[in-house]
Order: C-alpha cells, then sequence, then structure tokens
C-alpha cells in the first residue's frame, strides 16, 4: 500500500514535530491536515470495477501516474482534469495540445518496458486492442492496474466510457457533470431538429476513407446515432457497422450531401470528391453540397463527438444550425 505507508509517514513526521514545538501547535496540525488525502477520496477507493474484458479490477488507490494506450481515453482523461496525473500517451494522441509534451509510448504495439519504467500506477487500455492481450498480461505481472475501456459504439456507451474513467480515477462527480452537460448539449440541438420536416430530411453518404477503397458507417454505429439526432438519412444504412461500399453503389445511392472525414491526411478531400468521374450525376456533386468534416469529433468517442454533431449538423443543414 504504498499511498498508506506515505500517509502514515507524514503524520509521524507531523506527530514529531509536534512533540518537539509545544509552543506553535497549530503549524504541525496544518501539516499533517495537508499530507492526509481528502475524506471524499479515502471514501472512494478501493474500488472495484468491471472492465470491457469482463475483468473485475480492484484499484487499492487513487491513481497517480496514468498511462492512455487510445485518444478517446486521452480526451476523457484531460476532461476529467486528470492533466498531471497522465505521465504517457499513444503515439496518435493529438489533443489537447499538452499531450506533445506526455512520453508517447507506441501506436499499434505498446512499449510494455517503457511504460513500466514511467512507474505507472493505471493503464487506460481499449477494448479495441484485441492484439495487446499478452502486453497487458505483463504489465499486470509488474503490479500495474490494467483497465480495458469499452470499445464504445453509441452515446450511451461513451457515457459509460467516462464513468469508468470516473471512477477508476476517483473523479466520478466530474465524470457524472460532463455526461449531463453532454446529454443537456444533445437535447439542445435535438430541439432545433425538430424544424425540419419529414419532406425536408436529406440523405447523406459519409466517407471516413476516400477512393479506391471508401468506408462508411451503416446503422448500429454512433456516427447513424448522429445523423438520427439531427433527422438526417444515412445513404449506407442497409448495411450493419463500418464498411466498404463500391463507386457504383454510392451512385446509385444518389445522397442529398456527401460528408468527408478524411481531409486531414487527404489534400483538398471536397474537391476530389466533386471531380470524380461518374459521380456527376449525384445530387450531392451537382449541388456541391460536400463537406469536410473534423475526423477526431466524429470519429473519436470522448466529450468532443457533441461539437462533432454541431459539424455535421451545420454541414448538412446550414439554415437550421449555423451559428
Amino acid at each position: 500500500m504504498k499511498k498508506l505507508s506515505k500517509y502514515t509517514l507524514s503524520f509521524m513526521l507531523a506527530a514529531g514535530l509536534l512533540a518537539g514545538c509545544g509552543s506553535d501547535k497549530a503549524a504541525p496540525e496544518k501539516e499533517e491536515k495537508a499530507n492526509q488525502p481528502k475524506e471524499s477520496e479515502q471514501a472512494a477507493f478501493p474500488v472495484t470495477i468491471k472492465d470491457a474484458d469482463g475483468k473485475e479490477v480492484v484499484i487499492e488507490e487513487k491513481p497517480k501516474r496514468i498511462v492512455s494506450l487510445i485518444p478517446s481515453n486521452t480526451e476523457i482523461a484531460y476532461e476529467l482534469d486528470l492533466d498531471k496525473e497522465i505521465v504517457g500517451v499513444s503515439d496518435n494522441d493529438n489533443y489537447p495540445k499538452e499531450v506533445s509534451s506526455k512520453e508517447k509510448v507506441g501506436g499499434m504495439e505498446y512499449n510494455i518496458e517503457k511504460i513500466i519504467g514511467l512507474d505507472t500506477d493505471l493503464v487506460l487500455a481499449h477494448g479495441s486492442a484485441h492484439n495487446a492481450k499478452e502486453g497487458f498480461k505483463q504489465l499486470e505481472e509488474a503490479g500495474i492496474d490494467v483497465l480495458v475501456v469499452n470499445d464504445a459504439q453509441n452515446f450511451d456507451e461513451v457515457y459509460d466510457s467516462i464513468k469508468m474513467i470516473g471512477k477508476a480515477t476517483g473523479t466520478s462527480d466530474k465524470a457524472e457533470d460532463i455526461v449531463t452537460d453532454m446529454k443537456e448539449d444533445l437535447t439542445e440541438i435535438a430541439e432545433k431538429a425538430k424544424a425540419i420536416k419529414k419532406e425536408e430530411e436529406k440523405s447523406v453518404f459519409i466517407e471516413v476513407s476516400p477512393a479506391p477503397e471508401i468506408y462508411t458507417p451503416g446503422k448500429n454505429t454512433f456516427m447513424q446515432e448522429m445523423l438520427d439526432l439531427i433527422h438526417a438519412k444515412n445513404a449506407a444504412a442497409d448495411q450493419d457497422g463500418w464498411g466498404q461500399m463500391t463507386e457504383e453503389a454510392i451512385i446509385k445511392k444518389n445522397p442529398d450531401v456527401i460528408i468527408t472525414t478524411h481531409g486531414y491526411y487527404t489534400q483538398k478531400p471536397v474537391e476530389e470528391v466533386l471531380s470524380r468521374k461518374g459521380w456527376e450525376t449525384i445530387t450531392a456533386v451537382k449541388n456541391k453540397d460536400v463537406h469536410d468534416v473534423h475526423a477526431d469529433l466524429v470519429n473519436r468517442t470522448g466529450p468532443r463527438l457533441v461539437e462533432g454533431v454541431e459539424e455535421l449538423a451545420e454541414a448538412i443543414y446550414p439554415d437550421v444550425f449555423k451559428k
């Protein structure tokens, strides 16, 4: 119990000072209180959490050194005001800008030795990392708590992720506040969407990777949920989950709007879509209703998903949602 021994030592030191300086009792008493954990933190731990792998993770003390292995976990942790506790992040982390100063521990493969060397208390892993189980086992054998956060596929599951990380880090109250704020913001967006009549709803094709291998979200994805919220029809709703679609199939769908989310690594994605041979018959292309939306806002399952919904809404229904 590293934390317990530290606070016991602090208490003994404070008591010694008190005995040696009987003429000034107030100062040692303040020092003793300053070295004690907050009452709420004492009550919060230990905690037992059933993670995304179905494993019961027992976290004995409030983590002081955290490594996050995926950007969505990192964004949640920063929103929970855990910036000082975060000591390592993945190579793919880019938000907030402060992550650039954190140690990088790998991308698709993690540097287990480096994570251990960072004197890590807690690793925030992710349900999508199917090939990292052996590495997680090594971390656990080194005495590090590994929490596998669920691979969220809708807003309710995103809320679960936030609450799980909040519970693991002693920030449950803050996590509840974040979830409440997200729900309130989405309610406001939904209220605005009521102005869109059924016959005015637009069909939307979302392109998450460019030609020749075009991938798009179908039903049972959080992007489907986003479109439903703003009264837009997913042109790929007849497919389940994330999948590839041929250009011929997309042309046949004839969407009213095309949204790309790969502008961060492809040059001029809107212009590229508008110039595709054979696509000139698509309503979205004829009307130049093609827009690039920041991928991290609509693909990354964290608190900024609400901003992603707002960007989608403004692109698809500018008259209704434009600020």
